[in-house]
Order: structure tokens, then C-alpha cells, then sequence
């Protein structure tokens, strides 16, 4: 009887070692979204590149933060950002904007790895789903 009892206590001591490993390896797996990052979009019908600025920081385990760019009429627009995730190394929110009353969001998703996220961002319009590719770039004196 000593003897399974004391194989029990040492494989439950293996096991919560092993789980202890894995925790901490998921933690360090997890990339860092804070700072100012920054991308260009190509302009309608070939248009002017539109810039955009997504400032992010972490707030506990909470991604926050903000995108400026795509306004209307030359001045470019801040909006919060929502239902911000990050796990392990993907990052996904929406950005909501209101135009003539309507209300327009794109869900962004994408993968940071160093100073770079990659990604897609969607939009649907007129019942049809859009996907753009979305590279944006950490600015370098942002960096944590």
C-alpha cells in the first residue's frame, strides 16, 4: 500500500511539473502588441495611398487602443478599437465607423511576429464579405 501511494504522489508530482513547464512556455510564446504601428492602403480607383496609425498597449491581459486613418474628406479619424484578443501570437479587433448614418465595421486578424502583424482585415458590403491583406510595421522608438 506505501508503495502505490507513494508512486501516486510522485507521478501527481511529475504531472504538476510538467503543467507548470507548459504554462510558463505558453507565456513566453505570447508575442507583445504594444506600441505604434503603421500601414498604407491603396486609394479608390488608384487614388492616393490612405496612411493608417493603430496604437495599441496592454492593460493587464487587455489589449486597448486606437486606429486614426480612413476619414473622409482628407482628415483622417481615431477610433477605439474593440473586442481586442490576443492569443499566443494572434491578434484580432474591430474598428467601427459611422458614415451618413450608417454604421461600418472591419474585423481585423493577424499574427505578430517581432515589429510586424500580417494579416486580414474583413468588410462586408452590400451582403458580401471583403478580405484585403493588412501588413502593418512597428515604428522602431515605439518598441518596448
Amino acid at each position: 500500500m506505501k508503495r502505490l501511494t507513494s508512486w501516486c504522489i510522485q507521478l501527481t508530482a511529475c504531472f504538476l511539473l510538467a503543467a507548470g513547464f507548459n504554462a510558463q512556455a505558453a507565456d513566453e510564446k505570447k508575442a507583445d502588441p504594444a506600441g505604434t504601428w503603421t500601414w498604407s492602403t491603396p486609394g479608390r480607383n488608384g487614388g492616393e495611398p490612405r496612411e493608417s496609425t493603430l496604437k495599441l498597449k496592454m492593460e493587464g491581459d487587455k489589449v486597448v487602443g486606437t486606429l486614426t486613418g480612413g476619414g473622409r474628406g482628407g482628415e483622417p479619424v481615431e477610433t477605439k478599437i474593440t473586442n481586442a484578443k490576443l492569443t499566443g501570437d494572434e491578434l484580432s479587433f474591430d474598428v467601427t465607423r459611422e458614415f451618413n448614418g450608417n454604421s461600418f465595421t472591419s474585423k481585423y486578424k493577424g499574427k505578430v511576429a517581432g515589429d510586424t502583424i500580417t494579416g486580414k482585415i474583413s468588410r462586408e458590403r452590400d451582403g458580401e464579405t471583403r478580405e484585403t491583406d493588412w501588413v502593418a510595421k512597428r515604428k522602431k522608438e515605439e518598441k518596448k
